[in-house]
């Protein structure tokens, strides 16, 4: 029995599983072969006990949200177990779950169960499938989008260039098509680098491949981006109160959430104004604010506000390059950290946009 792999199942009396967790031998141990096995799936894997306490479980498994502290907290799950066990029958379900304690983001898990032994050992697969239905969103929506918002700057520059060559032997009127043409290139390719961000998050789960993440860093590192064009218009960009937090996700996308909350707060301030960034820990939550002293929002437009493509003063856009996507990428990143964006504002006065992050729990901050 030595040479048999699992031979260190073969429990006798002693090591035998029992109803009562508690009374388990903790010399009870994985063949080393199992792990090996469970390690090379794409799935998530945990074997669990009688009792629904886990012996082993794959590290991916804690970005669900389904055990803690060695156990199976999921309700659903538990349930599903129970059956299994009672049934000696494989069983295969969903499971959705919060991607935070707020917002409406979601996971939708697919759970595979499986009885192992009949001492109601229990194998159990976790794979994700929301990343597969983002990705469907994707290609549905991505070339009506393009398409639609890629005319104006694609028509403007074909008009442009027409009238360039009936103005070759005018310099003065050349320059100054030539410049509307510069100014609609740029535009043109903002909205490509934007769409193309914006199908990245739509596309990819950050809560997969997450890391811990201070806040403090995200933020200073986004009003660096910003500082360019904050002093081309004599914006002062201030950092408020500040309370530091962790949380887990994306850095990158972070970044990118907060540099475009600033980046859209001076576009709509007046020259020689300020922009301040702030953060406040609540309820488990870290709260980093952006407010303005620019033209406001109008109450009836803030429903809409964070919708792709959606502009509440088309005119004003044009002229600051706004592609309508900024507050949607927000929106995005926010959500799929398991979060939530709001927002204040009240006309002539300024706004206040805010992004909403789950704190990281102790236990995943390594």
């Amino acid at each position: 029995m030595g040479s048999d792999p699992y031979s260190r199942f073969s429990y006798d009396s002693a090591m035998r599983f029992r109803r009562d967790a508690s009374d388990l031998d903790e010399r009870i141990e994985i063949p080393e072969l199992l792990i090996k096995a469970l390690s090379s799936l794409e799935s998530e894997s945990m074997l669990v006990l009688p009792g629904e306490v886990i012996i082993h479980e794959s590290d991916g498994l804690v970005n669900f949200g389904l055990v803690r502290d060695g156990r199976v907290v999921s309700k659903e799950l538990i349930a599903l177990i129970r059956v299994v066990r009672r049934t000696n029958e494989t069983r295969r379900g969903s499971i959705e779950i919060a991607r935070g304690p707020i917002g409406e983001g979601k996971r939708e898990l697919r759970v595979s169960v499986a009885p192992l032994t009949e001492d109601g050992l229990i194998l159990v697969l976790v794979s994700d499938e929301s990343e597969v239905r983002r990705i469907d969103a994707v290609r549905r929506d991505f070339v009506a989008n393009v398409s639609h918002e890629l005319k104006t700057p694609i028509g403007a520059l074909g008009l442009l260039s027409e009238a360039i060559l009936g103005a070759k032997n005018q310099p003065e009127e050349v320059v100054r098509f030539a410049t509307k043409m510069q100014n609609e290139a740029k535009r043109l390719t903002d909205l490509v680098q934007e769409i193309i961000d914006l199908s990245h998050l739509q596309s990819s789960d950050p809560l997969q491949k997450a890391f811990p993440v201070e806040i403090e860093d995200i933020i200073r590192e986004a009003i660096n981006q910003a500082q360019i064009s904050a002093e081309a218009r004599g914006i002062i960009i201030e950092l408020g109160a500040m309370q530091n937090a962790v949380v887990i996700g994306d850095r990158d996308q972070l970044i990118a959430a907060v540099h475009n909350l600033v980046e859209n707060a001076i576009n709509y301030s007046p020259e020689n104004t300020k922009v301040s960034v702030t953060s406040a820990v609540k309820d488990k939550l870290i709260e980093v604010s952006v407010t303005d002293q620019g033209i406001g929002i109008a109450e009836a437009e803030l429903g809409r506000i964070f919708e792709r493509f959606y502009r509440v003063d088309p005119a004003r856009s044009r002229q600051t390059g706004g592609t309508g996507l900024g507050l949607s990428i927000v929106k995005h990143v926010a959500l799929n950290h398991g979060g939530d964006v709001k927002v204040w504002s009240k006309e002539n006065v300024g706004s206040t946009f805010s992004i909403l992050l789950p704190i990281a729990p102790p236990e995943e901050i390594k």
